[in-house]
């Protein structure tokens, strides 16, 4: 199978990577990103508080309703500082670096009045009402706004295989991208991308896979430049979407029907009792997986199928990459 040629580029909030940026002078260290992830793509880290002035060790911050439906402040603690206005202003600087880095990913902090994606507690501005888990980080709203089509994660989502997955499916594929297809779109280059990866779309999203495909076939009535730019924005929403064990076990199956002629009465079963398995959460995907792979080489179906991405989306000792 082909392999990775370059690393990829993923931002991460810094207390992620072991460093001491926190409020209280600590980090929040997480093993897979700062020991797994690391291997195989470029880590680029970003603390929105300390970058953007505040010290180390620091008043601790929350998010906090403005009056008159104004959106939200990021507030001390103890004081009540107001310190929007200077990370949005040193924010929106470093979100146009980051820009220009050409990243193909960032891992934010969950639950921080900066970097928390989804469900950061927002604090009523009166009153003794709990907090709203309604928030996200003012660094990750910017990042969002900025960056639409830009894989983002929180560090728990990484937890869980099938929003693991869903991630670096779409780290991996953005980076070939940009690898490969953007540097200089060609529709023929379009065309090969999409045929790679064609078995990746499949197992998370068919509608948006034939989406793609007649963004693919319509290309030649735009200019190349706009249709590769477009594609890369759907590829990136089809990939964002979970890959279920029934999709998955949809896809196998397809594969399958490229060994007619190929494999025994036994071994066709064997797959296929295997893929079933699989299905009924029975079995991992490594499984069957791992022996369809085996008989692609056995029996030297190149072509097509041999190139699919779907076999190696991105390294495996990341997983799981076959074993969710």
């Amino acid at each position: 199978m082909a392999q990775h040629p370059t690393q990829p580029r993923i931002g991460v909030s810094a207390c992620l990577l072991g460093t001491p940026v926190r409020f209280d002078g600590g980090h929040k260290n997480n093993a897979y990103v700062h020991s797994v992830l690391a291997r195989f793509a470029t880590l680029v880290p970003v603390c929105p508080e300390v970058e953007s002035g505040m010290p180390v060790p620091r008043e601790s911050l929350r998010l906090v309703e403005r009056g008159g439906g104004g959106g939200v402040a990021l507030l001390g603690n103890r004081s009540g500082a107001d310190r929007s206005d200077q990370l949005r202003a040193w924010g929106r600087g470093r979100v146009e670096e980051l820009a220009r880095l050409d990243l193909d990913g960032f891992i934010l902090k969950k639950d921080s009045p900066s970097c928390g994606l989804e469900r950061v507690r927002v604090y009523p501005a009166e009153g003794d009402r709990p907090p709203a888990r309604t928030g996200t980080g003012l660094f990750a709203a910017l990042l969002r706004e900025r960056l639409p089509a830009l894989p983002l994660a929180e560090e728990g989502w990484l937890q869980d295989a099938g929003l693991r997955e869903c991630f670096l499916d779409r780290v991996f594929t953005r980076h070939r991208m940009r690898e490969a297809l953007l540097p200089a779109p060609s529709r023929s280059g379009l065309v090969a991308f999409h045929t790679d990866h064609k078995l990746l779309y499949l197992a998370h999203s068919p509608a948006r896979y034939r989406e793609l495909g007649r963004l693919v076939a319509q290309a030649a009535e735009v200019p190349v430049a706009d249709a590769v730019e477009r594609y890369a924005a759907k590829a990136m929403a089809a990939l964002g979407e979970r890959a279920t064990p029934g999709k998955h076990a949809n896809v196998l199956q397809h594969v399958l029907g490229y060994f007619k002629g190929v494999l025994s009465a036994f071994e066709k079963q064997e797959l296929l009792s295997l893929v079933e398995e699989y299905r009924a959460g029975l079995q991992v995907r490594s499984v069957p997986l791992t022996l369809l792979v085996h008989h692609l080489r056995k029996h030297e179906l190149g072509g097509w199928l041999s190139r699919q991405r779907y076999f190696d989306p991105y390294p495996r000792a990341l997983g799981p990459a076959a074993g969710a």
